[in-house]
């Protein structure tokens, strides 16, 4: 299992106070720097959005990250024109396409590539031109899995949130709902990956979901770090996450 681990929240609290002092000798924490921790940790990849409104990361942020740590990057993105174009001058080496809205917090759904496959289609098509490649955050039900064989995208990653905020006999019922994703998806021949709300305890509930090559984890490894340090906070989930099963 791969272990990509997603630092934007660690621009969410340089921006709190530097979003105005931009080039502030000051601002801190450095994303870079939480990438070269990651690394040490053990991940496998570093994630970022660049958003369209950058309240977290930003474009000077994806240019240095690509530029100095070593680990592949992966450019969660939504599907517009600026986007698009801020990727073909990063070169990260993927790209997950994400739904993105002003109003919410963070990414509360995965993307409608059902009822956006032309378009997504055509963005999956001018990345891999530029030997970049293809994740589709989705939910994980059959219908976007149907879609997402169609774009030609070589991954998927499996909205979790439905799963992490579910309780009592609903938890089964997501993970369920994942299994039969997962299975639909590795049939299709589309790695699959997995995200969003995942932290130290409920992962360990992803163990029986088969095929997944990656999990893409952030904000509890954030949190995490400010009781053990960020390096710290990796190791601990590079350990649980090498518990899954081959």
């Amino acid at each position: 299992m791969l272990l990509g681990v997603n630092i934007d929240h660690v621009a969410t609290l340089r921006e709190a106070r530097y979003s105005l002092l931009p080039q502030s000798a000051n601002a801190e924490p450095s994303p870079l720097e939480a990438a070269y921790d990651a690394m040490e940790g053990g991940a496998d990849s570093i994630t970022i959005h660049v958003r369209g409104d950058r309240r977290h990361m930003q474009d000077r942020d994806a240019y240095e990250i690509a530029d100095k740590c070593p680990l592949p990057l992966n450019l969660e993105m939504g599907v517009t024109t600026e986007m698009l174009e801020l990727a073909l001058k990063v070169r990260p080496e993927f790209v997950c396409l994400v739904p993105e809205t002003r109003e919410e917090v963070t990414t509360e759904g995965g993307l409608d590539v059902a009822g956006r496959l032309d378009e997504v289609t055509a963005c999956v098509a001018r990345l891999q031109q530029e030997e970049i490649k293809v994740s589709l955050f989705i939910d994980p039900d059959l219908p976007q899995i149907e879609a997402a064989s169609k774009t030609g995208a070589e991954m998927v990653e499996l909205h979790t949130g439905c799963f992490a905020n579910a309780q009592g006999d609903m938890i089964e019922s997501e993970v369920s709902r994942l299994i039969e994703a997962s299975k639909a998806a590795h049939a299709a021949g589309i790695q699959v990956n997995a995200g969003h709300g995942i932290n130290y305890t409920n992962v360990y509930r992803l163990f029986t979901v088969p095929h997944l090559a990656e999990l893409n984890i952030g904000h509890t490894i954030v949190a995490r770090a400010m009781r053990v340090g960020f390096r710290e906070a990796v190791v601990e989930m590079r350990e649980a996450v090498n518990g899954y099963p081959d």
